[in-house]
């Protein structure tokens, strides 16, 4: 595996985020606001509904939706780490394949959730068509109503329904489909237990008190987004394993990878099924990230 510098330098949001200019798309956010010791405007970011709060005036604001709601219970997204992830994606695709960075891209996520977030910012913000692929038909369904109000969005994004949760690919893309991308990001945990101490110990580290109760609440469903047997180096697997049957339908496979530790055995999955690979690494305040992405030259 290659490796990449880490910051990406075109993300708007590198900066401290101008809170007064998103509470006004955003009144609900004014009431998380809060002063930091040297006296700033910020918000706890320990607080699920503070940073869903922002996150959602994000949304209304810089990408121009008309609706944005999620459900208690369903994963709340960062939207400068998933931009981040996707000008990543534009980088390296002008750059290996010699591509035009104005060239209107074709992506596929890959478990979408209800936040439908990387649809949303290919769509919006770089002016791609999405394909969402997700598996829990409830989510299926507020990702579509996310979506459905704001006009622009209406040719751009598709949301599909994986009603086969043993494959990732399959089903999804169709024999006369072709994408130039497909972006993940795979449930981490091995199982709830994991995924609430690792909550925990995040809530520990910002020194918050919490109520263990509370947090457990939090996590309802959100099962397919958080855990999945074997973590995420089995789910990773998994679509290794499956991109080869699609190597002549997309050009560039990737996937984001939280622990340093499951790097080694990626290699090994992708070194036997003869792909070519790359890593990215990500660092976004404390939350370190890379993605990894592979192909296959018979596809080129």
């Amino acid at each position: 595996m290659h490796y990449l510098r880490a910051m990406h330098a075109q993300n708007p949001y590198v900066d401290r985020y101008d809170l007064k200019r998103l509470v006004k798309h955003n009144p609900e956010l004014k009431t998380h606001i809060i002063l930091n010791p040297s006296k700033e405007d910020t918000i706890d970011f320990s607080d699920s509904a503070s940073v869903y709060e922002l996150n959602r005036a994000m949304l209304l604001a810089d990408f121009n939706l008309d609706r944005f709601e999620l459900p208690m219970g369903y994963l709340i997204p960062p939207v400068p780490g998933r931009l981040e992830y996707l000008l990543h994606i534009q980088e390296f695709l002008t750059n290996q394949f010699n591509s035009d960075q104005n060239t209107k891209l074709r992506g596929l996520d890959i478990g979408s959730g209800a936040n439908g977030i990387y649809c949303i910012l290919g769509a919006q913000y770089f002016n791609w068509n999405m394909v969402g692929s997700e598996c829990d038909e409830n989510a299926v369904k507020i990702a579509k109503a996310n979506i459905s109000p704001t006009k622009s969005l209406k040719n751009k994004i598709e949301i599909r329904h994986q009603e086969n949760k043993s494959f990732l690919f399959k089903n999804v893309i169709q024999p006369s489909e072709y994408f130039d991308f497909t972006v993940c990001n795979p449930p981490f945990h091995t199982s709830k237990e994991g995924a609430l101490k690792g909550s925990q110990k995040k809530l520990n580290n910002l020194g918050r008190e919490f109520d263990k109760e509370q947090v457990a609440l939090n996590f309802e469903g959100q099962a397919n987004e958080l855990w999945c047997n074997g973590g995420e180096v089995l789910f990773i697997k998994r679509l290794i394993k499956e991109s080869i049957l699609f190597k002549n339908q997309v050009r560039v496979f990737s996937t984001l990878v939280s622990k340093t530790d499951s790097l080694a055995n990626i290699d090994k999955l992708l070194k036997k099924a003869k792909a070519s690979s790359y890593v990215i690494p990500m660092d976004l305040g404390n939350k370190k990230s890379r993605i990894v992405l592979w192909w296959f030259d018979s596809s080129l």
